[in-house]
């Protein structure tokens, strides 16, 4: 089986995860329903998830409660896209090649449906059967890499105060570990949670999670400049419209790949303690930076 195919399967287990984990349509009030539905169920990778799932298997065959982090991850990712597409923030239309929440439901309802995944996505991790001991870990996990100390939250505040200013090495290191890097981290640090990882484990899960979460984000700032609205799916162009701090703004396009490219480098020496169980993880560094859309 190629990785491809591997991750497709990886792609449909999660989507019948999600699907059992969210409520129904028809599930009062079904407006709201409707809305994170709609916005869940509207592609992506799924690269969190991944990570997730493929973190426990590098560590142990088997990790009670993963599949509820790796979707409690995922409801956090996209309750921030929701709300990163509202008129106050990004303020666009279109997202995963269709109408964002906001267009689709009105921004009332869009705030209340990143609200009730965000909300659903910590109700999912205080419900895991099997792990009772690593609950109050993985909730910790996630309001960290998810929060406004270091976390998206933050990364998000800082990338909406520093619209406009100077752009600088610093500053965009702040944005992107926090805003990008911050969930990418932890989604691998709960997956090896979950499977029992020790301290040198989870420390060379952590390194990983760090290389590939701005690898990925550096990606993302390429692809925002060379790709057109429809691969990407979302409106492309948006940060130099919105003068926004990114890696080809302050490093230009060459300097940004060669550090994509070592981002990957770093991130497969980190797994190198894991050996073959590690191979999957590595492969998913390699799709975060070879991926064109």
């Amino acid at each position: 089986m190629t990785f491809r195919e591997y991750l497709k399967q990886q792609q449909q287990f999660i989507e019948a995860q999600l699907d059992r984990l969210v409520p129904p349509e028809s599930t009062p009030p079904q407006t709201i329903h409707r809305a994170m539905r709609y916005s869940l169920f509207a592609g992506g990778k799924r690269v969190r998830p991944v990570l997730c799932l493929e973190a426990a298997r590098a560590v142990a065959d088997f990790a009670p409660g993963v599949e509820e982090s790796a979707c409690a991850l995922e409801f956090v990712h996209t309750y921030s896209l929701i709300h990163d597409d509202l008129p106050a923030l990004d303020n666009d239309d279109l997202r995963r090649g269709r109408p964002t929440c906001h267009k689709q439901f009105g921004e009332a309802m869009a705030i209340l449906a990143g609200d009730g995944l965000l909300t659903l996505a910590f109700q999912v991790l205080g419900q895991i059967r099997g792990a009772v001991g690593r609950r109050a870990q993985l909730v910790e996990e996630l309001a960290v890499g998810a929060g406004t100390v270091g976390g998206m939250i933050g990364g998000q505040v800082a990338d909406l105060e520093g619209e406009g200013q100077e752009p600088t090495a610093e500053l965009l290191d702040t944005i992107h570990r926090a805003k990008t890097g911050a969930l990418l981290r932890a989604s691998v640090r709960m997956g090896a949670i979950c499977a029992g990882a020790d301290a040198h484990q989870l420390a060379a899960l952590t390194c990983y999670g760090q290389h590939v979460g701005l690898a990925f984000q550096i990606v993302d700032d390429i692809l925002d400049v060379e790709q057109s609205s429809e691969a990407l799916g979302k409106t492309a162009g948006k940060d130099a419209e919105q003068k926004k701090i990114t890696f080809p703004a302050v490093y230009g396009l060459e300097e940004s790949r060669r550090m994509a490219e070592q981002e990957r480098r770093e991130a497969h020496r980190a797994l190198e303690a894991f050996g073959e169980r590690g191979v999957r993880l590595r492969e998913v560094a390699d799709l975060i930076v070879e991926r064109n859309a």
